[in-house]
Order: structure tokens, then C-alpha cells, then sequence
């Protein structure tokens, strides 16, 4: 065999792993230009209709919108003019209509040749409306950001003044400004002259700078509120119950802007502006940026972003659509193969982006069964298939690999990551049951729901009886309901243990809520009469009943219910395991949360990416790329029982998976809506398993029979160099996001250096051993080992290499090489 500087130079002339590195790190930076064509309007449409201002210290965001000549919608709200009738009833700052006095007005807007009025209502301009902490002071602590986790909402607070993160418990903030430090952030007798206000306004040092400035309405509302006596507010004060975003969804050019309206609806009915109020965050910055008042500016780059908007722990996310420029070539007419496709080709077409060609026959050979099987396709299966002349015969080939044992191998693996299937914490018996309850789930195809329903409702022996080992692997209540809401629901219950979810409704009632389907679940060791019996490896997990749980700061109980769920009373649950009724209403083909996530994980799983990412962040605010694609996907599997095949079908069975990964002049840069596949490096047990194939020599893992395959192993924590290099999962969390398929240097340089992966290449048995026995010639030889490493016939740089490397060196140092240089490329380490 060659050294390594005469391997490394053949190693060049093919697509190297370290090129597939370097191509996945530095990405695409091509952009498209803006549309810099002028639009010129044929109507003009305000929002509100009719702008009502009740009360001092109350403003009214403005959006004007145009319509060009041929429909298109584009905000001029920051380019029109805006004339007031009665600038002593009202007046304009921007954007914000602002009242004077008490009365009534019109309001003209002009763009263009374009002109529209509408009325201004003003009433009890005369009285400072009363003050509610809540609803008023709480919003503006969390709008300047003084209730952040950087600032006074962190655990210690900041130099000695503490706010609840993000404002989720009101009282004690109360509590906070009026009684700690004896009262001095706060001077009822001179209200400008207190703490509070001077800090904010930047009239006193204060490590976080001026908040607001002074004279502003926020500083005004401040100074009214000690004015007023710094009241807490009534009992019977309207609170919010949700929010409304104008405009909810638009579609913009490049370079150019969107103001947004968010109004508050109260449970009394009011309604009330709070766009200067409200916090504003992009989930893609290169495509569109907003700033605090609810402007929108977007980039060069077309796609689409969800601007997240939270008021008051009440969130919502309005989604703007950036299509490429007019002056680019018109999308081109694509078959579609199912609804799928229809749906995809919907998005494209309003992006004005044109999918990929297919891919090749040997490609989507390749792809299905690493995608369904885990592993590579047999060369002589191949061949046949790339014989074929029929028309279906993708169709029977998909239908054919759903079929194979590996499915069920494979598919096991990626749940155990997910279900955290670990002998570190099960123990060994335990996640040896668990995994196996797990593959007869899948060996035998059996529903979703009905599985998940068994798996949450399961108490027995843990050693005989494996889904209990679930709970098994969890300490606490709080711990299981984070990795069931998040496992089986999409729901993040992190942040909400402590406090309101940032950027999601949920907070601690909801948490708690939860938590009590698993107060009161018990594990207990099982002694064994046994010696050499590990008891301790065994436990009885059941559950006591009904029991009440308290809310960790007010100690008041908290009523039993899943988010969004309803509420389970004691009476309701009587002598029952509470987590019956969980399962019921988690397993519900209407649930809100549960059929769309398994599709999500799915279709990722297949595509390269989910519709929603992270794959189980299903929050309003996290939006799926294809809204419409998503649902349809969960109305499919609720329709054929869950069963979890048939949506693998229909995907693999779509045009859009069978896309090429090649891009077009309008793809290039579009990473989110499936205009082309999306090339995966191989994941770590594959990835063993495809150089084992490749090889024809099996790998060995200690106690395990000869030929057990790296995905058919049930414990993670089976001693593996090469697993742990290419980042299998350590099943510590519920996702498969812990499993990394990043590439590193090290991974590189075990391709290329490692004495297993030589001794694989040329041990006696192996594959090279046997095609050296049937005397082929080179050509074929070489045709050969393409065919099993890459899935595919050679191609012209192949032959090249391989001409070289037969001319320069022995015939088996020459095939060696050859296979080992096969065996780093690009082709052969990624999913194209």
C-alpha cells in the first residue's frame, strides 16, 4: 500500500471530505439584487378605518397601504403625507397619531395622485386615565428591557434591585419598587425627583444607560403612575387576553419596509394600540430586520422571515414574504407528482423560484435506502433497478425498501435518541427492554398514537416490562413533563418552569399544570432473591392517584392540565392514573401539537431539514416555512391511522424529494423552501455501517454477536472511537439534535489515517479480496467498487484517478488506494 503523502495526492483528484468541509462552512454568499422598478398606486388603504384616542397618554400606529395597478400591496406609511384637519384636536408624530383635546377630526393621508381621510375620535383628553401596574408600568419595564436576564431580571438582580425575568410575577415587582431599599426608588411627594424616573430618563448614573427620554410619553406614564399614588390597580381592572398584528402576513419586494399595527383585545372587549409597547424580534435578519416601533426593512436576500411580537407574555408573529426581484427569469412549469408537490410548487411560485431537475436513477436508489434503511443499496439491486425501463418503478421501489428488516433497525435507532434510550441512567437491563419494546413497535409497523398512548400510560416491572424504563430515565415531575411536552408535543417547557416563556404563551401555571399528571408517580427497587441479580437494575414504576401540585412561589395549587389542554379535576380522575387522561388528549387526532410533530420529524428526517426548526419548537412564533405543507402532512397521518409508513411513502414518493441537489441560477440561495435537496453528511452509525458495506468486512463491538451492525446497537454507550468521532448521540435530551453531523478535522483525519478503516480495506475476506478472486479487469473492478461504495457507475474523474493510480502502482496497492480514496469523497460521505 502507498504512504500517506502518495494517498493524499490521489486523495485531491476526487471530492474530498475536507473539500465537503470547506463547501459546508464557507456557504453561498450570492444574493439577489433588489427590485429597484417605482410602483405607482391605484388605491390607498388605512388601518385602523376610524382612530379612537381615549384618554391621555394614548397613541394610534398607523399603517398605510398601497395597491399598484396590477394588485400588488406595498406600505407607504413612512412616505405618505399626513394632514390633520384640527391640529388642536390632534396631531401626528411619524407615524403615531397623538390627541390634544377632547373632539373630533379628520385625518387626510396623501401618496401619489392618491388621497384617503378617515375620522380621529378623541375623548377624556382633559383626565389622565386611570393606572394599571399590570397592564401599564409591567409592558414598559419589559419594553426598555430593565426586566431582561441581562439586566434587573437575572437571578441576583442588579446592583441590589431585582425584577422578575420578563415580568412573570407582577406582585413582586410591586413589591420590589415600593418597599425594598425603605422605599427610595420611589417619592410620592415630588414625583420627578424619584429614583425610578431619573434612572430611566438619564438624569442620574445608571449602569444600563437612559432608558427613555425625558418628556417622552413612556417617562410621562411613569410620573403619572407615582402621581396617582403608584397604584397596583383593580381587582376588576379588563386584562389582556390576546393580540392582533396588521399586517399578519405580507409580501414585499427587496430593500424596502413594512410598518406593523399591534393592538391589544382585552377580556371587557377594548381594544388598545401597542406597537410602541411591544417587543419585536426576526427569526432571519439577512432577510428582514425590524426595529422597537414595529418597522420592518428588508435586505437583498429573497425568502421569508417571522417577525415575533411579544406583549405582556402574549405573543404572535406576523410573516413576511421576500420574493426575487421582477427582472429575473420567470419560474418555469413543474410537474407535480402528489399534493405535496402542489403545495411546495405554491411557495416556489410566489418566490418566484424554480425547483430543481430530478435526480438520476442511481441518486434516488441511493437516497431511499439510506434514508429508510440506514444503509447502502446493494450493487446487484442496482443494477437491476437501473435497468428497469418501467415507468413506476421508483414507485415499487419505494414501496419495496418500507418493506426490508433494516427499516425497523434503523428506525428503532432514531427513537432510542430521541426517548433517550441510555444504560447510564436505565440501566443496562432497562434500556435493553425499552429498545426492544421500541423495535417491535416498528418490526411490526404498529400506529403511532396507539404506541405513545402505551408508552405514557405504562407502570410494571421495569425488567420485564420495557416502556416503564421511560420514566425510568427522569427524577422528577419537572423532568418529565419537560421531555413529554417536548418528545411527543413540540412544546419547549424550559424557560416556563421559572418563568413566562419568552416567546411562547406558556408559563408557570401551564408548567405546573403539567406536572401534576406525574405528581405522585412512584419508582421502587425490586428485591431479588437472586445473588447475582443486579436488584437495583429493577424498580416498579407506578402511579398513586390524584395528587394536587403547588405553585413553587405562591404555594397555592395548581389545577391539573397539559398546554392548551383541559383542566383534570380529582373527581374526573378518581381512582385512575391520572396520566390516562394525558394520553387521551396528547394521542387525539385533533390535538394541536402531536400529529404535527411526528410529520415534522419525518419529513426532516427525509429532507434534510423540517418544515419547523428546531424540529420540536413548534411555538406560534416559530412558523413553519410551508404552513399549508405542514398541516396537510398531519391531516394525512390522523387520516391513515398514524401510520407512520405511509407518510414516509408519500414523501419519498413526491417530486420534491426526488429533486436534485443541484441548484439553478434562482435556488442557489434558498435554504428553507425545498427547491433542491438538501445534502446531509451521513450520520455516525451509518456512516460506520456504509464503510462496513463498502468493505465487505463487518465491524465487532464488544458482547455483541458477530455482525450486529453499529445501528442495531441498543446501547449508546458501546466503546466506539469512530461513533464517538462523528457525533452519535449521548441521549440526553429528547431530539435528535444531539446527535451532531457537523464536520470536523478529526473526522477527516480518522478518514484518511485510520488502521481500521485499512485493515477493513484489505482484509482476506473482505470486498476487494473477492473481486480479486474472479480476475476481472481493471475497468471492471473499478466499475465494481463504484457501484457498492457510491451507488453508482464510475464517472469521468473516477476512470481518471483510477487510470493513474493502475499505471503507477501494483494492482492491489492500485485498488487499495483506489477504494480508500472511494471512500473519502464527497459522494460517498453525503446524502445528495
Amino acid at each position: 500500500m502507498t504512504n500517506l503523502f502518495d494517498r493524499a495526492k490521489t486523495m485531491q483528484r476526487l471530492d474530498s471530505y475536507l473539500l465537503g468541509l470547506v463547501f459546508l462552512l464557507t456557504g453561498n454568499l450570492c444574493a439577489a439584487e433588489p427590485d429597484a422598478v417605482g410602483v405607482t398606486a391605484s388605491a390607498l388603504r388605512i388601518s385602523p378605518a376610524v382612530i379612537q384616542l381615549d384618554g391621555q397618554n394614548r397613541r394610534q400606529q398607523l399603517v398605510v397601504t398601497a395597491t399598484s395597478p396590477t394588485g400588488f400591496q406595498f406600505d407607504v406609511t413612512h412616505l405618505c403625507e399626513l394632514i390633520v384637519g384640527q391640529p388642536s384636536v390632534a396631531t401626528t408624530q411619524g407615524s403615531l397619531v397623538v390627541g390634544v383635546t377632547s373632539g373630533n377630526t379628520d385625518l387626510k393621508i396623501r401618496y401619489g395622485d392618491q388621497q384617503h381621510t378617515t375620522q380621529i375620535v378623541v375623548t377624556d383628553l382633559e383626565t389622565y386615565p386611570p393606572i394599571d401596574f399590570q397592564n401599564d408600568i409591567m409592558p414598559l419595564f419589559s419594553k426598555r428591557g430593565c426586566n431582561s436576564g441581562g439586566c434587573h431580571g437575572k437571578q441576583s438582580g442588579q446592583n441590589g434591585f431585582k425584577l422578575s425575568v420578563f415580568g412573570f410575577d407582577a406582585r413582586a415587582d410591586y413589591v420590589a419598587l415600593l418597599k425594598e431599599a425603605r422605599g427610595r426608588r420611589i417619592f410620592p411627594a415630588a414625583p420627578e425627583r424619584s429614583l425610578l424616573l431619573r434612572k430611566a430618563i438619564g438624569t442620574v448614573p445608571h449602569g444600563g444607560g437612559a432608558r427613555m427620554p425625558a418628556g417622552s410619553l413612556d417617562a410621562e406614564l411613569l410620573t403619572q403612575w407615582i402621581y396617582q399614588g403608584m397604584p397596583w390597580g383593580s381587582a376588576n381592572a379588563p386584562r389582556v387576553t390576546h393580540i392582533e398584528i396588521d399586517p399578519a402576513e405580507r409580501v414585499l419586494r427587496a430593500g424596502t419596509e413594512q410598518q406593523l399595527r399591534v393592538t391589544a383585545i382585552f377580556n371587557n372587549g377594548h381594544r388598545r394600540d401597542v406597537t410602541s409597547e411591544a417587543a419585536y424580534t426576526s427569526n432571519a435578519e439577512l432577510v428582514a430586520q425590524t426595529n422597537q416601533t414595529g418597522r420592518i426593512a428588508t435586505g437583498k436576500r429573497p425568502g421569508e422571515a417571522a417577525i415575533t411580537i411579544n406583549y405582556m407574555g402574549h405573543v404572535g408573529a406576523a410573516r413576511m414574504l421576500i420574493p426575487r426581484s421582477q427582472g429575473d427569469n420567470e419560474t418555469a412549469d413543474t410537474p407535480a407528482h402528489n399534493r405535496i408537490d402542489e403545495l411546495v410548487l405554491d411557495k416556489l411560485n410566489k418566490l418566484r423560484i424554480t425547483p430543481s431537475e430530478l435526480c438520476d436513477d442511481a441518486t434516488f436508489f441511493r437516497r431511499i435506502h439510506l434514508h429508510t434503511l440506514g444503509s447502502l443499496p446493494d450493487p446487484s439491486a442496482l443494477r437491476s433497478f437501473l435497468k428497469d425501463t418501467s415507468s413506476d418503478k421508483r414507485r415499487l421501489a419505494v414501496d419495496r425498501v418500507l418493506k426490508r428488516n433494516e427499516y425497523t433497525d434503523y428506525w428503532t435507532l432514531k427513537w432510542a435518541d430521541i426517548m433517550m434510550v441510555n444504560a447510564e441512567t436505565l440501566g443496562e437491563r432497562g434500556a435493553y427492554a425499552l429498545h426492544t419494546w421500541l423495535r417491535r413497535q416498528f418490526a411490526t409497523n404498529r400506529p403511532y398514537d396507539e404506541w405513545v398512548r402505551e408508552l405514557l400510560t405504562a407502570s410494571g416491572n421495569s425488567g420485564k416490562y420495557g416502556p416503564v424504563n421511560f420514566f425510568r430515565g427522569e427524577q422528577t415531575k419537572e423532568d418529565l413533563t419537560k421531555t413529554i411536552s417536548q418528545a411527543f408535543l413540540g412544546i419547549r417547557m424550559d424557560c416556563a418552569q421559572c418563568h413566562h416563556h419568552p416567546f411562547e404563551k406558556w408559563g408557570q401555571e401551564d408548567f405546573y399544570g403539567m406536572a401534576g399528571f406525574f405528581n405522585g408517580l412512584e419508582k421502587k427497587t425490586l428485591n431479588d432473591s437472586n445473588p447475582y441479580d443486579n436488584a437495583a437494575d429493577r424498580e416498579l414504576v407506578y402511579h398513586r392517584g390524584f395528587q394536587a401540585t403547588q405553585h413553587p412561589t405562591t404555594g397555592v395549587p395548581v389545577p391539573m392540565r397539559a398546554p392548551g389542554g383541559p383542566v383534570i379535576t380529582a373527581e374526573m380522575v378518581d381512582d385512575q392514573d391520572p396520566r390516562v387522561f394525558l394520553a387521551d388528549w396528547a394521542t387525539a387526532a385533533d390535538n394541536p401539537y402531536f400529529a404535527r410533530l411526528v410529520v415534522n420529524r419525518i419529513w426532516k428526517s427525509f429532507m434534510g431539514r423540517a418544515l419547523v426548526e428546531p424540529e420540536d419548537d413548534l411555538r406560534s412564533t416559530n412558523p413553519a416555512t410551508n404552513e399549508p405543507l405542514l398541516d396537510y402532512l398531519a391531516e394525512q397521518i390522523v387520516s391513515t391511522g398514524f401510520d407512520l409508513k405511509a407518510v414516509m411513502r408519500m414523501i419519498m414518493q413526491s417530486r420534491t424529494y426526488q429533486l436534485s441537489s443541484e441548484t439553478n441560477a434562482t435556488n442557489r440561495d434558498d435554504n428553507q423552501n425545498f427547491s433542491h435537496f438538501v445534502v446531509k453528511r451521513l450520520p455516525a452509525e451509518v456512516l460506520l455501517d456504509a464503510i462496513s458495506e463498502a468493505t465487505g468486512t463487518p465491524d465487532s463491538f464488544d458482547g455483541m454477536p458477530k455482525g450486529t451492525r453499529a445501528i442495531q446497537l441498543w446501547d449508546n454507550r458501546m466503546p466506539s472511537y469512530f461513533l464517538e468521532t462523528f457525533g452519535r448521540s449521548e441521549r440526553k435530551s429528547p431530539c435528535e439534535c444531539a446527535k451532531s453531523s457537523e464536520p470536523t478535522m478529526a473526522q477527516a483525519l480518522h478518514l484518511m489515517n485510520a488502521p481500521e478503516i485499512d485493515a477493513k480495506i484489505s482484509h482476506p475476506a473482505g470486498r476487494l479480496a473477492v473481486l480479486y478472486a474472479q480476475a476481472l479487469p481493471d475497468e471492471k473492478l473499478v466499475e465494481e467498487l463504484c457501484l457498492a461504495v457510491l451507488g453508482r457507475f464510475p464517472g469521468e474523474k473516477e476512470k481518471k484517478v483510477a487510470g493513474t493510480l493502475f499505471r503507477d502502482y501494483p494492482r492491489p496497492q492500485a485498488a487499495e488506494d483506489f477504494l480508500w480514496t472511494l471512500l473519502n469523497s464527497y459522494d460517498f460521505l453525503f446524502i445528495r
